[in-house]
Formats: structure tokens, C-alpha cells, sequence
């Protein structure tokens, strides 16, 4: 019953955030508009410097490049803008992860306690695995060799390195691959048992797609050779 009235709770907290989401992705949209626009704007004005430079007077061309400068000035608001705008979206969504997470971590001591007054220990003496934080039991790193279904790939996004290299990465969130990131896009999995990373981004490794048999990292291939 507990456990009911949370998750109501807890849908209840995140029922505007699709609209905060939505709200905040068109303004993105619409800055980048505004973005494109200036620097439109901005090659007419450099274009139309070149072409009246010997004829302008010291002063009109003075004029004339601080429009061009000004323009300069706006792409560069905009952008910012833009970038705050992404940061607030990421730190909405991360609110709410970190809720969830310390709610399921409360929630696994709590069932872990009562398990103990009643007398029931579980046979490897662990309490419930607790899910990973972004993505189920099923499509985590630890549970499937690559994460490459039909309908999860063909909905988002790709993604490369450089992509969340500047992003606020919750400290709990474990990392993987030669890049020492967190789990993102495509990604496969060693078939050395004893390889220290295990999990690999595609782009990391110069995948496009998951080759057919075994597939060995670089330096678990690299420490083959070795021996």
C-alpha cells in the first residue's frame, strides 16, 4: 500500500514536467532560429563591406563594422541563452532521477529491515537488486550485450562522446569505456569475462554496428597479442 501511495505521489511531482520539457525545447528551437537568422545577417553585412571598403569614408566603415560586430554580440546572447536553457532542462529531469534514486535506495532498507525481523534472509545474504539508474533490468550494461533493438534505435537519437563530455554527470552514476563516461547510446560488451571495463561506446571502439561473433576490446585484443 505504501509503495501505491508513492508511486502517486511520485507521478504526481513529474506531471507537468513533459510540458516544462516541451516549453523549454521550443525555445531552443526558436533561438536557434534567431541564431540562424543573424548569421544570415551577418553575411550580407561582411559581403556588403567588401564590396564598398575602397569607397567608405574612415567613418562609415567604422559604422559599418560595428554592425557587424553588434550581430556578432546577438548570435553570442543566443547561444548562451541556449545553453542555459539545456542546463536547466538536464537539471529538471536529474531532480527526479536523484528522487527516484534515494527513494528506491530507502525503500531496499527499509524491505531489507523487515526481512530481517521476520526471520527470512536471502540466500546470498543481499538484500533486492536495486534497478540501474537509466535503464531496466533487461537493458542494462550488466544484462545485455549491446544495447541495439530495432525500435529503442530507431527512436533516439544518436549520440557522440563530445555530446555529454560537458554535461553535469551525477557522481553516482557509474562509468564505462576507454573514455571513462557514463552509459549512453549504442554500446558493446567485451567477451573477455575478466575485462576490467566490460562495456564500450560504439564511436569509442570505431563500431558503426555489432559484429557478428565474438568481438574482444582493444586492450583485451592488445594483451592477447602479448601473450
Amino acid at each position: 500500500m505504501a509503495t501505491a501511495i508513492y508511486l502517486e505521489h511520485y507521478l504526481d511531482s513529474i506531471e507537468n514536467l513533459p510540458c516544462e520539457l516541451q516549453r523549454n525545447f521550443t525555445l531552443m528551437r526558436d533561438l536557434d532560429s534567431r541564431t540562424e537568422e543573424k548569421k544570415g545577417e551577418i553575411d550580407k553585412l561582411a559581403e556588403e563591406y567588401i564590396a564598398k571598403v575602397k569607397n567608405l569614408a574612415s567613418e562609415q566603415r567604422v559604422e559599418h563594422l560595428q554592425k557587424i560586430q553588434h550581430a556578432y554580440s546577438k548570435c553570442k546572447e543566443f547561444s548562451d541563452d541556449k545553453v542555459q536553457l539545456a542546463m536547466q532542462t538536464y537539471e529538471m529531469v536529474d531532480k527526479h532521477i536523484r528522487r527516484l534514486d534515494a527513494d528506491l535506495a530507502r525503500f531496499e532498507n527499509e524491505l531489507k529491515e523487515k526481512l530481517e525481523v521476520s526471520g527470512y534472509e536471502s540466500t546470498d545474504g543481499r538484500g533486492p537488486k536495486r534497478r540501474a539508474r537509466k535503464c531496466s533490468d533487461e537493458d542494462s550494461p550488466k544484462k545485455k550485450k549491446i544495447k541495439n533493438s530495432p525500435d529503442l534505435s530507431d527512436a533516439l537519437l544518436p549520440m557522440q562522446p563530445s555530446d555529454v563530455l560537458d554535461m553535469p554527470v551525477d557522481p553516482n552514476e557509474p562509468t564505462y569505456c576507454l573514455c571513462h563516461q557514463v552509459s549512453y547510446g549504442e554500446m558493446i560488451g567485451c567477451d573477455n569475462p575478466d575485462c576490467p571495463i566490460e562495456w564500450f561506446h560504439f564511436a569509442c571502439v570505431d563500431l558503426a554496428s555489432k559484429p557478428k561473433g565474438k568481438w574482444f576490446c582493444p586492450r583485451c585484443t592488445q594483451d592477447k597479442k602479448k601473450k
